[in-house]
């Protein structure tokens, strides 16, 4: 028996519960694997209160974040023992995720932790790590190597507080967007050192361009931080999007693609092959491997994640939440 966070729906709407499951209760899969560690993501908040377009059927154990040991395999790839980290796919949105003591999981889902990570520290990045580290691979052709201007939106969430960890580490200027005032320490303690007042990108919205300031873009929420980002960089440059927690829509014209030659490029950290996955979670455990990655993590228990979520759905969070399932 094992414990796991699952999703009821119910004529009155959607309840989170504590509850004991068997390994009779899990999907059938290539991996048997003991869950260590999860993290708290927005699409996990979003399954959590019914969302369909991440899970369409409950009831249902969200996460789409784990690492641990594998207990049973009946892949060559894996043996009994391995410490594994999971995120993409289909895991935690429609099928049983890590928000669990216990998962089977297709080995195609699967990377073997690098050396340079422990179990706890590969939850301390994720999904929002990984995503951030694909943002920044597809930024640097456009930067200085070592120097340069850099604006991340949404910066105090799980994609973006990573990005700005890691490219503070690599030796780039990291500006954000504040929009609330009591963000500004955590912010700073991760790095940023410019700061965009929300009035700002309040009264750029009626202008077509804006002052280049920034080599490269990265931005995690869409909307109007989306369209500051295009307005706001420089000729040459490229903006990352991979977030639509502002909004899905931008307003823009199309003066930043046609008179400063900007790339905008799509980021989707969930159907990555196993190569390049692997690529970059190896680059996150040794030179891209900040250290102030442990700064803004909240560790919390499986039964402290309903509060968060709420949180995290309210706008109030800051930083990465922790799930520790074993000792």
């Amino acid at each position: 028996m094992f414990r796991a966070l699952r999703i009821h729906e119910t004529p009155e709407g959607f309840t989170r519960t504590i509850e004991n499951m068997s390994i009779d209760d899990l999907p059938q899969g290539d991996l048997l694997i003991q869950v260590h560690y999860s993290s708290l993501n927005y699409k996990d908040a979003l399954s959590s209160i019914g969302n369909r377009g991440v899970t369409k059927n409950y009831p249902h154990t969200p996460g789409i974040d784990a690492s641990g040991i594998v207990l049973e395999s009946k892949s060559p790839l894996f043996q009994e023992g391995d410490a594994v980290v999971i995120t993409g796919y289909d895991f935690g949105m429609n099928t049983h995720g890590g928000f669990s003591e216990m998962i089977s999981v297709p080995a195609g889902w699967v990377q073997k932790l690098p050396s340079g990570l422990s179990l706890k520290e590969a939850m301390m990045l994720g999904t929002a790590g990984f995503t951030a580290a694909m943002s920044i691979a597809e930024i640097l052709p456009y930067l200085k190597q070592g120097g340069g201007d850099v604006l991340v939106t949404g910066a105090s969430g799980g994609v973006g507080s990573l990005a700005v960890k890691i490219l503070t580490h690599m030796g780039y200027k990291v500006s954000a967007p504040l929009r609330r005032e009591a963000s500004k320490p955590f912010l700073e303690s991760i790095g940023v050192k410019g700061f965009i007042p929300w009035e700002d990108i309040e009264g750029s919205k009626k202008r077509a361009l804006l002052s280049a300031k920034f080599d490269a873009s990265i931005d995690t929420t869409g909307g109007d931080n989306l369209a500051f980002a295009l307005k706001s960089t420089a000729y040459g440059g490229a903006v990352t999007l991979c977030g639509n927690a502002a909004s899905a829509e931008i307003d823009v014209t199309v003066y930043p693609f046609i008179l400063r030659g900007l790339r905008l490029i799509g980021i989707d950290s969930v159907m990555v092959d196993s190569e390049p996955r692997k690529d970059l979670w190896e680059k996150l455990a040794t030179v891209w491997k900040s250290p102030l990655l442990e700064e803004g993590i909240k560790e919390l228990t499986l039964e402290e994640l309903p509060e968060a979520m709420d949180k995290m759905l309210k706008g109030q969070h800051l930083g990465r939440v922790l799930v520790k399932l074993r000792d």
